[in-house]
């Protein structure tokens, strides 16, 4: 069956010509999200407090890797990954197309690599289940993947190539968002910060900002480690998300003769993405700290350790930049997506690691809900009702 296409075009259009929608966060899903509305013909305004993108979406490494981060008991979460991977080349397409801004998909593939014998016994266990899913994967030799990765360490045993999971520059796609999602009409307000999300008799009314009220029909709540921060949020509809720190490095390459040219997972949760102009990042810790944006010695300690284990020539590379990010984590690792208890009032947070790889759908699914009124089957099992505590029940009589 062929994939529906991503863009949502003249929907209901007499109807998305009188919709008045605010979003609250300019992230990769705030600004997608926002770009396809105004496409469509609303009336959409995106408020962030500071610049678009520079929250988790700027300190992201842009890997569209559903098949490599497959885990077990996440078949629902593996479906939507898989679909807005499938949404992607026409998503990058349409956005270059609209703004003449590349946005540096990559498309060399993924591997996966193990360097002793628990590593390969993990690699083998993933393994097994990609290929239990049906997911399109190969199980290589370590020389295999030397022949792939000439620099990869002699110590590398085996390794698993996923040919289907590239990559983007995350940063080049912000700020091409941003130039398409103001040339298709959207009004975008930086610096400035919602007071409350308004609401009156069960509806949405809009936003208070800077002490004065901006009316809409719709508020999408896109607000990433931010969201459960915003005011006006009834408990029941308020997003259990949570700031879920990492830090991350770029090293340079000559960009003629990289050291890398897939993006390469280590053992521990380490990858390191090539970039087109020569940097090589290297990512991330996962650190329950709230929203401390400090670096740490021992941080890059262990980004760097482990990565060299693997391509050990990243030695003779200089440093290049250094940072933390915030993912917005909820309870399960999975978004959430849909309506509220309040007419007019949708979420779309709460990505996790995968906001950059779920844009496309995040955008599509979204924008549907608000131009027809109907929920996008993708993603009903991420309402936010899955996380509210049944209502007490009276027992029925014996």
């Amino acid at each position: 069956m062929p994939v529906q296409g991503v863009f949502v075009s003249n929907i209901n259009c007499e109807n998305s010509l009188r919709n008045t929608v605010v979003i609250i966060g300019a992230g990769v899903c705030g600004l997608s999200i926002g770009w396809q509305l105004a496409e469509a013909g609303a009336k959409v305004t995106i408020v962030e407090k500071s610049e678009p993108g520079r929250g988790a979406t700027w300190a992201a490494a842009g890997m569209l890797a559903a098949r490599a981060e497959a885990e077990p008991g996440e078949q629902a979460l593996l479906s939507l990954n898989l679909k807005s991977q499938e949404y992607w080349p026409e998503f990058r397409n349409k956005l270059e197309k609209a703004t003449g801004v590349p946005i540096g998909y990559r498309d060399e593939g993924t591997i996966i690599v193990a360097l002793d014998r628990d590593d390969a016994a993990d690699l083998e266990f993933n393994y097994k289940l990609q290929a239990s899913l049906g997911l399109d994967t190969k199980l290589l030799s370590g020389s295999e993947a030397r022949g792939k990765e000439p620099f990869l360490s002699p110590k590398i045993n085996s390794a698993i190539f996923s040919p289907l999971d590239h990559q983007v520059d995350n940063r080049d796609l912000v700020n091409a968002l941003r130039i398409a999602f103001v040339r298709a009409g959207g009004d975008l307000k930086i610096y400035s910060e919602v007071d409350s999300i308004v609401t009156e008799n069960g509806s949405v009314r809009g936003v208070h900002l800077n002490g004065e009220e901006i009316p809409a029909q719709f508020v999408v709540l896109a607000a990433g480690a931010w969201s459960r921060t915003i005011r006006g949020i009834a408990k029941e509809d308020l997003p259990p998300i949570r700031p879920l720190k990492g830090q991350m490095l770029a090293l340079r390459m000559d960009p003629n003769k990289p050291l890398l040219r897939h993006v390469l997972w280590a053992p521990k949760g380490i990858y390191m993405v090539p970039r087109n102009d020569g940097r090589l990042l290297i990512g991330a810790t996962v650190e329950e700290k709230d929203f401390d944006a400090e670096l740490t010695a021992g941080g890059i300690l262990h980004l760097l350790r482990e990565s060299w284990e693997a391509l050990p020539g990243i030695d003779e590379l200089e440093i290049d930049e250094m940072w933390t990010g915030h993912r917005p984590t909820s309870r399960d690792d999975a978004p959430i997506l849909g309506p509220t208890s309040v007419e007019g009032l949708i979420i779309a947070t709460g990505h996790h690691r995968n906001g950059i790889l779920l844009a496309p759908i995040t955008a599509k699914t979204i924008s549907q809900l608000i131009l027809t009124g109907d929920l996008p089957k993708e993603i009903e099992p991420f309402g936010i009702e899955r996380f509210r505590k049944p209502k007490n029940r009276t027992p029925h009589a014996a």
